[in-house]
């Protein structure tokens, strides 16, 4: 099983110096991969920035955007960011990516929320040809750079139903899973469904399966943790997001083991860990948990 983690990119106390510590005792690490999401409206720090960052001062571990909320931007565009930020990490990059839900963000881009998924289809294809080195238009020049992976880099679906899944199935090498806190039964189903989905779509693979949940290891986690998921999920409502974060449990040693023991009976390739503070502590201590597992 591989692992990787997700930098704490909507931490208010995410400076320089704790973004670059982060990155390099990643890289330095038991981790596999270090990831980063996208949100607009929030405190949040720009994904394509941070992991041009992570790419610059890491050498060897993968960088995933996870996920590229696709349909918020051009599809040349963002082919040519992903496809610079392969050549800046020497042909390390997995790009995730997905419709996201949050409609805001779209509106605040000037993007359409309608038909996204129809987009992303058309857009994946579209990011593929650009990195083949076809143009744009007829007349066009080609849009570099050329991505160091021949092809481009590998593309995962952030989805969560057998919709998603299905679409993912025609184009994708993978999905990317999530349980807010870890829940063995809900990745199961979604596994399920992308491996149906795969089944269905005739490919004789299997989907790469990445999947994360929240937790924390830090001081004082319990507490940390929760008021996280809260403060991520208030724009649902006050109501959903108290009654989620009240279900938050990844917050000692015993629950976090459980949650990986857990994603390696179902099969999970690589768990990608969310922590939700951005101590250092949450690192050197998961690998510790990590390293005695074995």
């Amino acid at each position: 099983m591989r692992y990787g983690i997700c930098l704490p990119y909507m931490k208010r106390d995410y400076d320089r110096d704790t973004i670059l510590a982060w990155c390099r005792a990643i890289d330095a690490g038991p981790w596999d991969s270090l990831s980063c999401g996208e949100r607009i409206t929030g405190y949040t720090c720009d994904m394509r920035v941070l992991l041009s960052a992570a790419a610059a001062v890491t050498e060897r571990v993968r960088i995933v955007p996870s996920l590229y909320v696709l349909p918020m931007h051009s599809a040349v565009w963002a082919a040519k960011e992903i496809a610079t930020l392969d050549v800046l990490s020497g042909g390390r990059v997995t790009v995730t990516v997905g419709v996201g839900g949050r409609e805001k963000d779209y509106r605040a881009v000037g993007a359409s929320f309608a038909h996204r998924h129809q987009r992303m289809d058309q857009q994946v294809a579209e990011m593929r040809r650009i990195w083949a080195g076809e143009p744009p238009f007829e007349g066009a020049d080609p849009v570099g750079p050329v991505p160091v992976q021949a092809g481009g880099p590998p593309i995962l679906i952030g989805a969560m139903g057998p919709k998603g899944m299905r679409r993912g199935a025609e184009w994708a090498q993978g999905v990317y899973l999530f349980s807010m806190n870890g829940d063995k039964g809900e990745i199961a189903r979604m596994i399920d469904m992308a491996d149906s989905a795969w089944e269905e779509a005739g490919r004789a693979d299997r989907p790469y399966r990445m999947a994360g949940f929240w937790h924390s290891l830090a001081d004082d986690a319990e507490p940390r943790l929760r008021q996280y998921v809260y403060d991520y999920l208030k724009i649902a409502g006050d109501d959903v997001a108290k009654l989620v974060a009240g279900t938050m449990t990844r917050s000692n040693e015993d629950a976090v083991r459980r949650a990986i023991d857990d994603y390696r009976e179902l099969g999970v390739d690589e768990i990608m860990f969310s922590a939700v503070t951005a101590d250092l502590a949450e690192l050197d201590r998961l690998a510790n948990l990590i390293a005695r597992i074995g």
